[in-house]
């Protein structure tokens, strides 16, 4: 369902230039549960892609989701159409101890780039998961999970820190 013209809802999950299909179509299951949409950009896989809805399980076709050519292009759309826009990426703020102003855009890069530099130049706020180990970052689509999850709880008033 991809829709151009449509409107997307208050929550919105931009995917910067991710390369696996699979993490993309889990981000579409975890977007569709949350009631959010997906914002894909650059080389990210998009509907009909055939694993992605494989693992997507129908997802792919109930997400309202749009493709632009960057995640700047995206980052601006979504400044511009009244959104706060965040960016998931390592020493940001925690994700439970943020507070979040809707309508709202997270975006989520490529596990080997993160968000592309420009895009990181315009956001309003970075947000993180804590890391304990030797590693900085986890598979973007359980930081995604995590994140989004964070998010919805405290919209919800299910999380007070």
């Amino acid at each position: 369902m991809c829709n151009e013209c449509e409107k997307l809802p208050e929550f919105v999950l931009i995917l910067d230039r991710l390369r696996s299909a699979h993490n993309t179509g889990n981000i579409f299951r975890i977007a569709e549960a949350l009631g959010a949409g997906v914002a894909a950009c650059g080389y990210t896989p998009c509907p009909p892609h055939p694993k992605l809805e494989k693992t997507a399980m129908g997802t792919d076709k109930s997400v309202p989701w749009r493709h632009f050519d960057t995640s700047l292009q995206a980052a601006e759309h979504f400044k511009a159409s009244g959104y706060t826009v965040l960016a998931a990426e390592p020493g940001g703020s925690e994700a439970w101890e943020m507070e979040y102003a809707f309508p709202l855009a997270v975006i989520f890069g490529n596990e080997a780039l993160g968000v592309c530099e420009d895009t990181l130049q315009i956001v309003d706020g970075i947000v993180s998961l804590p890391m304990q180990g030797s590693k900085a970052s986890v598979n973007v689509g359980n930081a995604a999970a995590a994140i989004t999850y964070a998010i919805d709880a405290k919209r919800r008033g299910k999380l007070k820190i």
